[in-house]
């Protein structure tokens, strides 16, 4: 009987302590990964939730979800990082303490643009950065350097920055269907007999494999 690997193991790739899955790493409350989903990087993939999820103080969340590849240097900026701009400085100063510290109701109605939401199957480029709130869709592609402060559409490329649509994967019929067979739900085993036609089969083939077999 086929295998799947294990989503429990922390580092996956044998010989290759630089990659590490994020579901059994965590452990921060406010961050939620699927399974399978992992990150690469020569240095401390250990130390992701501290070099590479930035200023989360709450409650907000960054959610990711499952069989995502997050390329070395991919940070997510937090809501946490906001200043204010409506007067004439940008300066936190309640944050410092002293007497300051009495003007903290400065800080408390800065603008907070939500949960920070990671789809199913998304890879992400070197060095990427993602800005707070912003959505991104399943089976998107993140480029190299590309710097994210707007939603992404599901199986849509982005790149630049700001990071701009290049194109979309798929047709809009076509990227409805994906979304219809949804594979990154199917059971392990059932995605582990049918990882070829996953990675290199179809839309066609990839509904013929659907547990219960055809589309709906």
């Amino acid at each position: 009987m086929p295998v799947p690997a294990d989503p429990t193991v922390l580092h996956p790739m044998p010989g290759q302590p630089r990659v590490v899955l994020l579901k059994p790493l965590v452990k921060s409350p406010l961050i939620e990964v699927g399974e399978y989903s992992y990150y690469d990087d020569p240095d401390d993939p250990t130390a992701f939730e501290t070099r590479n999820v930035l200023y989360h103080y709450g409650p907000e969340k960054l959610i990711i979800g499952k069989f995502c590849a997050l390329g070395t240097g991919v940070r997510f900026i937090m809501n946490g990082a906001n200043h204010r701009m409506d007067g004439p400085s940008t300066f936190p100063f309640p944050t410092m303490g002293g007497s300051w510290a009495d003007h903290f109701d400065l800080l408390t109605d800065l603008p907070n643009r939500g949960d920070t939401v990671v789809g199913n199957d998304v890879w992400f480029g070197h060095g990427t950065t993602v800005m707070p709130g912003v959505r991104i869709g399943h089976g998107a592609i993140i480029g190299s350097g590309a710097v994210v402060t707007a939603d992404v559409p599901d199986y849509g490329i982005v790149g630049g920055n700001p990071a701009r649509l290049i194109r979309t994967r798929y047709s809009d019929e076509e990227i409805a269907r994906l979304l219809a067979v949804a594979w990154w739900d199917w059971p392990a085993e059932h995605i582990t007999e049918h990882v070829r036609t996953i990675m290199s089969g179809t839309i066609n083939d990839l509904e013929a494999a659907a547990p219960g077999g055809g589309r709906a």
